[in-house]
């Protein structure tokens, strides 16, 4: 993620630079100023800060960086909805670890984007995979967390539902662990639950954050049956990029998912592979309208926000029509990324066990992998994200409209803002139900 402070970036391909200190405010109505947490325990009148998850900074140049943020003061969006309906105010502790959850939980995911019967009904043998870098030795104990607290049957080990292995496929060989990734990891298998509770979940740990190993671990959850692969990280673009397609992404009837980016207008890979589902992100709020909901286009300021805009070495695929952008144009669909409006976590290795809020694109990709997940297994021959294209302007997405993540070409201007139809930062829409993700 950028930072506000002058420190010069990373030469070469990364752009992501700057420290894990860097706090961001968000401006949202009825949600107070932008103002920094500086208290013991905040009202509901304050307004949410966030910090970059450690991941975000690459360890080496070369590396890239996980697309996520944790909320570390002010009251989120679900806290302050929480406090309404109770009328007993809700709190919450700047930098620790809260008792209950502080973000939208599975139950308010389901219901924005119309998953809630699917979510009971639908997924059982199919297995989603989670791509991150290192290894969260907590990782199943605190999904088994996140799962008793909302009534989630359990997903282990034990009981064939959970797997963890390295980039090789080794359950006993795993990379050196990193608390930073692990918040990723968390923030990840949680999103899995909330939307997809009766899927299996493969945590495919690659050795480092080089694109190689995390590429290498995506052939690698392919090969061990996943048909629903989850990417939450990224970086700048390189003329490396079609290589890269060919050798990790080029999956036909597999569905990978792949984060935007959180650093606003401006493409990155692997989200501008043509072979994949890239997944921008939104600002969710609860609504007195028909859906019950609304969004927007996340966007914190001109350095952080969902990512956008046209690869300037991704061919477009055959189902992209959008005439401003000659190459691969970002994203395809959305859901929800703004720390704000973010999404309950349960994590404990490396900081203080117990709940917290996440959002960045990192929420958002995870979530669109399950809804695929919902929806069935993609044709053999297929890349699922042309399933969107299909349904594209119909009831099956919800149309984000408002919002932008920067600044573009008048000419394409759709790239950075949102509309009615095609954007960039939001691409066709978020989900409502699963025809837009059906082959």
């Amino acid at each position: 993620m950028r930072t506000t402070d002058n420190t010069p970036a990373i030469s070469g391909r990364w752009r992501r630079t700057g420290g894990a200190a860097f706090t961001a405010a968000l401006l949202l109505a009825g949600l107070g100023t932008a103002a920094h947490a500086n208290a013991a325990t905040l009202t509901a009148n304050t307004a949410v800060t966030w910090t970059a998850t450690p991941c975000s900074t690459p360890k080496h140049v070369g590396d890239l960086a996980c697309n996520s943020f944790r909320v570390t003061g002010g009251v989120t969006a679900f806290s302050k909805e929480k406090a309404a309906k109770s009328h007993k105010g809700a709190t919450i502790t700047p930098k620790a670890a809260s008792a209950t959850p502080t973000g939208f939980g599975p139950s308010d995911l389901q219901d924005a984007y119309g998953l809630t019967d699917a979510a009971a009904n639908n997924g059982s043998g199919e297995t989603i995979a989670i791509v991150d870098a290192y290894d969260d030795p907590n990782a199943e104990a605190d999904l088994a967390k996140y799962r008793s607290n909302y009534g989630l049957s359990a997903c282990t080990t034990a009981n064939g539902c959970f797997k963890k292995v390295s980039q090789t496929g080794s359950t006993s060989s795993l990379p050196t662990a990193d608390s930073g990734w692990a918040q990723e990891i968390s923030l990840d298998l949680d999103m899995v639950s909330a939307i997809a509770p009766n899927a299996n979940i493969l945590l495919v740990e690659a050795s480092s954050s080089s694109m190689a190993n995390l590429g290498k671990a995506v052939n690698e959850a392919v090969a061990l049956g996943a048909k629903f692969v989850s990417n939450s990280y990224g970086g700048s673009e390189s003329s490396s990029d079609t290589s890269y397609d060919s050798s990790y992404f080029n999956h036909p009837g597999v569905a990978i998912t792949v984060s935007a980016g959180d650093e606003g207008y401006g493409a990155e890979y692997p989200a501008a592979s043509k072979y994949v589902t890239a997944v921008g992100g939104t600002a969710l709020k609860t609504s007195s309208n028909s859906r019950g909901w609304t969004e927007s286009v996340w966007n914190t300021s001109s350095t952080e926000g969902t990512g956008s805009g046209c690869s300037a070495y991704d061919a477009k695929p055959s189902w992209q029509t959008d005439t401003g952008c000659s190459k691969r144009a970002i994203a395809d669909t959305s859901a929800v990324a703004d720390p704000a409006t973010g999404v309950a976590v349960y994590d404990s290795y490396g900081v203080t066990a117990g709940w917290y809020t996440f959002g960045g694109t990192s929420a958002s990709s995870p979530i669109i992998a399950s809804v695929y997940a919902l929806a069935g297994t993609p044709g053999s021959s297929d890349y699922p994200s042309s399933y969107i294209y299909g349904a594209a302007g119909t009831s099956a997405l919800n149309d984000v409209t408002s919002g932008s993540n920067g600044t573009c070409s008048s000419s394409a201007s759709y790239l950075c803002t949102a509309k009615s139809g095609y954007d960039g930062p939001t691409g066709w829409g978020t989900p409502e139900g699963l025809d837009a993700f059906t082959g």
